[in-house]
């Protein structure tokens, strides 16, 4: 396979961007290659500057769950950019969306648009410390809350690739209000407010872990938070960047019942556009200039175009809720396939898998937190990778990415990656 022009690409861009690349997850040093250079994308596809064409399970991490380049949200934005790109001002888009959110979504009051995810974080903490006066945050090894200061604490993800459990550059004073919990270890939360309950802000958790892999809450693991929040004065904030609109159009607080106080999200809310948003309760979202006293602003959050992205995907998803279920087919089809060339072959690999999210573990052990999903073999995975990507399949260039299916997957993209997967197998 031919990568002469990615590799070209990478030359130039290593002379004037960091690493050459604009985020760290792009880069394929952990795998030992260089980045494939994408040129555009359809459907299930993507394909590179090279014209060579890949199954895709990247999908923009995530916010692509009707496939690439879909009509519908194409016609959207063409008519939207129509009138113009970004004004720096109110829109009637910005309002249809934030209504939309909250007559759709349980426990959601108000929301406010930002322009990332790692922005919807930084300022749900701030609106929670906001609130309560406290200070504290308790955050959980492996989850990955976006690159601002407070959350850089044993994240996981990119920083978890590059075997850099913190970054330099974030000073000490920082991280000392983030205090470290085990995911799905109730216990150690317990811990955590018995010493410090009256200082505590907020507990932010992604619902499903799915930034060291994809690691699933045990049984009453998130109840038991939501319970040592609110027994304790605490803001209980989902991360559901990578699960809202994708476990179910309501995310992990409809399917697992909770009820969140904060909630904050990522690309999906802008169709794959960059933008992000946080809201829930009204006496907290109040708290934010400028009706209250914690500022946050953003002179482009809720552009029109991405607004009009996001609303025609949205809409569509709650008004076709069998996608959800037809995306798990999908997705159990290949999951449950490549659990059965593993047990055939006897290959020493674990697959975590919910809904249209899965990872491959290479590692024996069931991975349950950051710990243990520590243990996988990334020099495995690194081998693995390279055969798939030869092998047409476009896979996150690190051990502990989720895999993610959309509704443009297919029987036939499903026989073409196992296809491949067992040709893996017969040849590590």
């Amino acid at each position: 396979m031919s990568a002469e022009k990615s590799e070209a690409l990478y030359e130039r861009a290593v002379k004037c961007i960091p690493g050459g690349v604009n985020s760290p997850v792009r880069a394929y040093g952990s795998v030992g290659m260089t980045p494939r250079f994408i040129q555009g994308a359809n459907g299930p596809y993507v394909f590179d500057e090279d014209g060579n064409k890949y199954i895709d399970y990247v999908g923009s991490w995530g916010p692509m769950i009707l496939g690439h380049n879909n009509p519908m949200i194409l016609e959207a934005v063409i008519k939207t950019c129509q009138s113009g790109l970004s004004f720096g001002a109110a829109t009637r888009l910005e309002v249809e969306m934030a209504e939309f959110i909250c007559q759709n979504i349980k426990h959601m009051d108000m929301v406010r648009m930002v322009n990332s995810g790692t922005e919807a974080v930084m300022s749900a903490i701030r609106a929670a410390r906001g609130y309560t006066g406290r200070n504290m945050i308790v955050k959980f090894a492996g989850c990955y809350h976006g690159h601002c200061d407070a959350m850089l604490v044993k994240a996981g993800s990119g920083v978890m690739t590059a075997g850099i459990p913190d970054s330099a550059g974030v000073p000490e004073g920082c991280t000392r209000d983030t205090m470290t919990a085990v995911y799905n270890d109730l216990d150690s939360a317990r811990e955590i407010f018995l010493r410090y309950a009256d200082q505590i802000a907020a507990v932010i958790v992604e619902p499903v872990a799915a930034n060291m892999g994809v690691v699933l809450p045990e049984k009453g693991f998130l109840q038991g938070l939501q319970t040592l929040c609110h027994d304790h004065g605490a803001v209980f904030i989902l991360d559901e960047v990578i699960t809202g609109f994708r476990l179910t159009f309501g995310g992990a607080a409809e399917y697992y019942d909770l009820e969140p106080d904060l909630r904050t999200y990522g690309k999906i809310i802008g169709a794959g556009m960059p933008v992000g948003a946080y809201g829930g309760r009204k006496e907290i979202m109040d708290m934010v200039a400028p009706v209250g006293p914690v500022y946050q602003a953003g002179t482009l959050s809720g552009n029109p175009v991405a607004m009009a992205a996001g609303l025609a995907q949205l809409k569509f998803l709650c008004e076709n809720p069998q996608i959800y279920t037809q995306m798990a087919k999908t997705a159990s089809r290949l999951f449950e396939g490549m659990e059965k060339l593993l047990a055939r072959y006897e290959v020493p690999c674990t697959l975590n898998s919910m809904g249209s999210l899965g990872c491959l573990y290479f590692t024996r052990e069931h991975v349950t937190n950051y710990e243990i999903a520590g243990h996988a073999d990334t020099e495995a995975f690194a081998r693995y990778f390279r055969y798939m990507i030869d092998h047409h399949i476009h896979l996150g260039p690190s051990q502990f990415e989720a895999m993610f299916i959309s509704a443009s997957h297919t029987e036939e993209t499903t026989a073409e990656t196992l296809e491949a997967f067992e040709g893996w197998i017969k040849n590590r």
